[in-house]
């Protein structure tokens, strides 16, 4: 989690495949998935946002953790608020 706003851009163009500037938000976790930072481009800048979970972890679908993935925005939502995207269920509160 040490990369930034340079850092972040370039692996969204090189490993992704992708054009940070069409207006997707791109996420990008650590190992254990309890840290998260997302890269966005309003137009006129770069946004690197960052979460930091106390317990638990983020869960991310089933067959996600080194390809690409595509979230709709209600998904992106469910899985910021620590809804577990694999069951659809939010996780109770001491496993999170």
């Amino acid at each position: 989690m040490r990369k930034q706003f340079n850092g972040l851009w370039a692996l969204a163009v090189e490993q992704l495949r992708e054009d940070p500037r069409q207006g997707a938000v791109f996420i990008f976790a650590n190992r254990p998935r309890d840290r998260i930072k997302l890269l966005y481009w309003d137009g006129t800048g770069v946004w690197v946002m960052a979460k930091r979970l106390e317990k638990g972890r983020f869960t991310w679908p089933i067959g996600s953790s080194t390809t690409k993935l595509t979230l709709a925005p209600e998904a992106l939502t469910m899985l910021l608020a620590g809804i577990d995207l694999k069951d659809g269920c939010q996780k109770a509160w001491y496993e999170r």
